[in-house]
């Protein structure tokens, strides 16, 4: 031990307060212990950087490497659809994943086959509106590009089965195909374009002028002791440094385009799934629900809280609770429309109706819907009828009925104009849109209601 101390003694330590000097004291000590024992001693490792040094000119690669992975690769969504990205770039092969095969429904009940919608998912094509029960969609192939998404499927009805009133009907469905063999329906989306970044520039005779205001002020600083050049030949001209210097990365409309543009590829990567969303729905989802008329809104919420649909007014009266029922005094005659006689679509339907004090329809809504849009016919027919209103006290009373309607397969003979009329043009098919009504000759048992 004396040894060890005489030999520290003859080392000269310089005490200033830095680490280097403490730790270089350290190691010293380290290694003269070990020489103590008679021990080789170790050189101290080295301690592992943890950034490999980008090569000079490579700064962009290096703040990207630095980066997790999933900053590099971030997974985007909006509503039901995410898609893992590379670089914040969505590829095709994920979009193939998400939507080939599967069935999903077009929000706005567009009825045509050639749809065309913006980066945002804003329809630019025209196309009528109809129910949602002729807008399901099954996509079988996915092409994407710089500048579009297009989409290719066929065309779904869903059809309703006829639950019984312990069953869930929304469970008891079945989708039949209603497009033309060798026909497609055809829908594309535009793509926000990605550019990059580009400093501006300035017209060479303003930089010129600029330039030689800046030597002026410079020159003036000289002349003039007490003032500091240096804040000067700063302040001067500060808008040159900062507009050359500044990257455009704000999202902006291009009017030559037509579309947006942006310097980020997760930004144009996340307004796609944004528009999907706006335009597709995998089922029929809340916002789905939301958006739909009354008398498709009464009849899920009833459906999800498994009970018949009650008016929420308490003073409707029920038929058995009135001194004298409501009674039918018109026909209802819902047209039938060209995808259900083309398919075969046929049966009986109920619907639940508000009567009013004064005979009026005041509401409709869907109890045992048929699909294939004929309860919008139905609804808008029922609305256009005609009641004897209840009575209560001798008074007359709203009271809540149940219509049920017939629907059938029109025949050759019933579908052709007679004799008398062959100099007339026949109709044209009907396609059911969400509130027309094209009548049509009364051919179908009387409608009953209860």
């Amino acid at each position: 031990m004396r040894s060890i101390i005489d030999t520290l003694r003859g080392i000269p330590f310089f005490w200033k307060p830095s680490g280097l000097a403490i730790t270089c004291g350290i190691v010293s000590i380290a290694v003269l212990g070990a020489i103590a024992h008679g021990q080789t001693p170790v050189p101290p490792a080295e301690t592992p950087s943890a950034q490999t040094p980008a090569p000079a000119g490579n700064a962009q690669a290096a703040r990207a490497n630095a980066l997790p992975q999933s900053e590099k690769d971030p997974t985007l969504g909006h509503g039901a659809f995410t898609a893992h990205t590379v670089g914040g770039e969505i590829k095709e092969d994920q979009l193939k994943q998400i939507f080939v095969g599967k069935t999903l429904y077009l929000r706005a009940g567009y009825q045509d086959n050639n749809l065309e919608f913006d980066e945002r998912g804003h329809l630019l094509s025209h196309s009528t509106q109809g129910s949602y029960t002729l807008s399901q969609i099954q996509i079988n192939t996915v092409k994407l590009s710089k500048h579009k998404l297009e989409l290719e499927g066929d065309r779904y009805a869903l059809h309703f089965l006829g639950a019984a009133p312990f069953e869930d009907p929304t469970a008891a469905t079945d989708r039949v195909r209603i497009t033309p063999k060798k026909k497609t329906v055809r829908i594309s989306f535009d793509r926000e374009q990605i550019e990059t970044p580009k400093k501006k520039k300035e017209k060479r005779k303003d930089k010129q002028i600029d330039k030689d205001r800046d030597q002026e002020k410079i020159e003036a600083v000289n002349a003039t002791p007490s003032v500091d050049s240096s804040a000067l030949q700063q302040s001067a001209s500060p808008g040159i440094d900062q507009a050359l210097t500044q990257d455009n990365v704000d999202e902006h409309h291009s009017d030559d385009k037509k579309v947006t543009t942006t310097t980020s590829a997760a930004h144009a990567s996340q307004l796609l799934l944004t528009a999907l969303d706006n335009v597709f729905s995998f089922g029929i989802d809340e916002r789905m629900v939301a958006a739909m008329p009354d008398f498709w809104k009464l009849y899920y919420q009833a459906a999800a809280s498994k009970a018949d649909y009650k008016p929420t007014d308490p003073g409707v009266f029920r038929q058995t609770a009135v001194d004298q029922k409501a009674t039918l005094i018109s026909a209802i005659d819902p047209p039938s429309n060209e995808f259900a006689q083309a398919n075969g679509v046929a049966g009986i339907a109920l619907y639940h109706a508000v009567i009013g004090g004064d005979g009026k329809v005041e509401e409709v809504v869907a109890g045992r819907p048929i699909g294939f849009g004929l309860d919008e016919s139905a609804e808008r027919t029922i609305r256009k009828a005609s009641f004897q209103p209840a009575m209560k006290d001798g008074k007359p009373v709203p009271v809540a009925v149940d219509v049920v309607v017939s629907f059938r397969i029109y025949s050759k003979r019933t579908s052709q104009p007679g004799a008398q009329e062959t100099s007339v043009k026949p109709a044209e098919p009907v396609r059911p849109g969400p509130y027309t009504v094209q009548a049509q000759p009364a051919s179908q048992p009387p409608t009953t209601a209860q």
